[in-house]
């Protein structure tokens, strides 16, 4: 193979390894890309329609909320309260948003993913049982036991979860690798998809009777 050759394979290469690399949210291409659902006013594509800067103002960066407890009088005991690009459009191309997550005493927020994001998270108030399992075929789970002040890391895309062991209300904040991180419950996906999944294929997969599949599937 030719010099020449070699270095086209090379040049390849690292553009096909940038481009893999840049698959989730791309880097800002300006100072800043306010989101904006009517692109009548629009200039630049970059995530989503991005606001003219001359019409860019300071609330398209603010939110105002975070403060106010989340309702977590439901099954798990926890709620979560996302500030992403939907809710913050100055969060556009920036790769970053935030959530708040209110856990009552014993509540949970419950083993899930986040496909396009990973997380950081602090707690605020209360004393929560937290961890992350590894990919197959180790499956090895990491876990702690955070107090006030403490944080955490959870990698990108692997199932986490926080359980509040404390006798009060817990609070926590986290930040995520994307303005738009998505989350997939484990639980509600697998027992309460749209169609069903069949039965005979979750009673297989978990080494379940049907009967309690189609129970767990009743409930989800």
């Amino acid at each position: 193979m030719t010099k020449t050759a070699s270095f086209l394979v090379v040049v390849a290469v690292m553009a096909l390894a940038s481009s893999l690399a840049s698959a989730y949210d791309p880097s800002p291409l300006q100072d800043f890309c306010v989101a904006i659902d009517e692109p009548k006013n629009a200039v630049f594509v970059n995530g989503k329609f991005c606001k003219n800067p001359n019409l860019t103002v300071a609330v398209d960066f603010f939110f105002h909320g975070l403060n106010i407890p989340g309702n977590t009088e439901n099954l798990v005991g926890s709620n979560v309260t996302i500030v992403n690009v939907d809710l913050l459009p100055g969060l556009n191309t920036l790769g970053i948003s935030i959530v708040r997550i209110d856990y009552a005493p014993y509540g949970e927020n419950p083993p899930h993913i986040h496909p396009r994001a990973s997380e950081i998270l602090t707690v605020l108030e209360g004393t929560l049982y937290v961890g992350f399992v590894t990919s197959n075929p180790e499956n090895r789970l990491f876990f702690k036991v955070l107090n006030k002040g403490d944080v955490f890391v959870f990698p990108f895309g692997l199932i986490h979860f926080q359980f509040n062991i404390g006798h009060t209300h817990a609070v926590a904040l986290a930040a995520l690798s994307s303005q738009n991180p998505g989350v997939i419950t484990i639980a509600n996906a697998t027992f309460g998809s749209n169609p069903p999944i069949k039965p005979d294929v979750l009673a297989k997969a978990f080494q379940l009777d049907k009967k309690v599949v189609e129970h767990l599937q009743a409930i989800f």
